[in-house]
């Protein structure tokens, strides 16, 4: 540069504009100098610690709305139960404004669409529809159509997989005790429909066999004393209400297993029970071509001790799981909201797909 340009660019507004700019670079390089500085104690104000992901899927909240069938339980850690972090779980609907989920148990809601929440979903929000009834106890679907986000239920093929049981694999073989037997069979039933399948080959299968039946306008039997005295029968008919895909209830895991009795069972297709339980540990109604020749195979086994023996085999490496509490249900969500990336999606027709 020429002294003459050099003169010219010193022109007073020049200059001020050279001491602006110069001013600027050196506090840049004076404030870069600062935030690099190492202080005790201190964290830079630029590179703030960013939350990982564990830690923020253990802040998840889930609002529970409404306890189902209205009966209140206690709410238990889920690092407890399931070993995982541990969720915000609440029936306080004070925190639906900052809840990652929902819970809605469809019993409670099904009457009618009100009885939905009716305030505005936050957009991150994520309903979640649970139930464990059987579509033939399951009214009004309709009203569940394109609201929510996940399903929670018995069947195999919910976001959120919540069986009745399953067994567990122990950490070593041990010997099982079966029981002492001195009766046949048994059936405890609460619900009964004359039309229904079960009651009606019970009907044929009663002319064969005794079959001893307890609960409503039959047998007395207390919760208390009822493994007790299920426990001396050979046979347990695990008869459930109705027939539908994966459902395989209390009737099963709860009563015939923890009994230690042999579970005959009417339900869905023997294939389908075969995805729980092994194929040598119960036996199946349609396997026989009649109630008649059912009852003629549990007294052939009835006779002969080791081939009945045969259907506790199993029990030496697998057990069937003791308790569900609702808790473990809620601890379920909880794992699957903290380990399944967020998808917004809505089940557009639920009436269909839970039939």
């Amino acid at each position: 540069m020429s002294m003459d340009s050099f003169r010219r660019w010193r022109t007073p507004a020049s200059w001020l504009v050279f001491n602006f700019l110069l001013v600027q670079v050196l506090s840049t390089i004076f404030f870069s100098y600062i935030c690099n500085l190492e202080m005790p104690g201190s964290i830079s104000p630029i590179l703030q610690p960013q939350p990982d992901r564990g830690s923020a899927a253990s802040n998840l909240t889930i609002l529970l709305w409404k306890w189902p069938f209205g009966v209140r339980f206690p709410i238990r850690k889920c690092s407890e139960l399931l070993g995982i972090p541990d969720c915000h779980i609440t029936a306080n609907r004070v925190w639906y404004p900052k809840a990652d989920a929902v819970i809605i148990h469809h019993y409670d809601v099904c009457k009618s669409p009100r009885y939905l929440p009716r305030r505005p979903r936050p957009p991150s929000q994520r309903w979640v529809w649970f139930n464990l009834e059987s579509p033939s106890y399951t009214s009004n679907l309709h009203f569940m159509d394109k609201r929510f986000n996940l399903t929670m239920s018995y069947r195999r093929d919910s976001d959120i997989f919540t069986p009745y049981g399953w067994l567990e694999i122990l950490p070593q073989p041990q010997k099982f005790t079966i029981p002492p037997k001195s009766k046949l069979a048994a059936w405890v039933v609460s619900n009964w429909n004359p039309a229904s399948v079960r009651v009606q080959y019970y009907q044929e299968l009663k002319k064969y066999i005794q079959v001893d039946v307890y609960g409503y306008r039959h047998l007395p039997l207390s919760r208390q004393k009822q493994l007790d005295v299920l426990s001396q029968y050979k046979f347990y008919l695990a008869f459930e209400n109705s027939v539908h895909k994966d459902y395989i209830t209390e009737k099963l895991w709860k009563t015939a297993l923890l009994s230690g009795s042999v579970p005959v069972v009417c339900g869905p297709p023997r294939k389908n029970y075969e995805h729980y339980l092994p194929p040598s540990s119960f036996i199946h109604i349609s396997d026989f071509p009649s109630p008649q020749k059912l009852a003629l195979f549990l007294q052939e086994l009835d006779r002969n001790s080791e081939q009945y023996e045969s259907y506790f085999q199993w029990r030496s490496w697998l057990t069937p799981v003791k308790h569900t509490p609702w808790s473990l249900h809620l601890c379920k969500a909880c794992r699957h909201l903290q380990t399944t990336p967020a998808r917004y999606q809505t089940v557009l027709e639920l009436s269909k797909w839970f039939r």
